[in-house]
């Protein structure tokens, strides 16, 4: 129990003290000190299977989110599209406006899924894009 972990002692619920229960009825002083420090001498291994537990929990979470991820990498000379911001896209096209625009090629490989990104006249951009924003395109 989470009370346990932190405060080393189990919690008892203002009922069992009013009505005593078999657990609170039968504890005595001397044998209070002697699960007290037995429960001290335990605290750690709780401890760490709590982290066990939690870990193997994330790591569990972590494989059912990760079970559908595609990776995609892009090469140096790659030929892309990037996708069109509302700041930029003609708002006279309606619904039938471009999602993707221009056709460019991968320079450089930034980071981790970032690339800088060339026209087709030669010309560098000015700023990394991330991969989330950019579509292969196929010749």
């Amino acid at each position: 129990m989470p009370f346990s972990l932190v405060f080393s002692a189990e919690a008892v619920i203002p009922s069992e003290v009013l009505v005593p229960t078999h657990r609170y009825g039968c504890l005595t002083a001397e044998r209070n000190q002697i699960e007290m420090t037995r429960s001290l001498d335990t605290v750690g291994e709780l401890r760490e299977s709590a982290y066990i537990r939690m870990a193997s929990y994330k790591q569990s979470v972590a494989r059912t989110y990760n079970k559908n991820v595609n990776i995609r990498t892009l090469a140096v000379g790659d030929l892309v599209l990037r996708r069109v911001f509302e700041n930029t896209k003609n708002q006279k096209a309606g619904k039938f406006v471009y999602k993707w625009e221009g056709l460019y090629q991968v320079e450089s490989i930034v980071g981790n899924g970032a690339y800088k990104l060339m026209t087709m006249q030669g010309q560098i951009l000015h700023k990394p894009w991330n991969i989330r924003l950019l579509r292969q395109y196929f010749v």
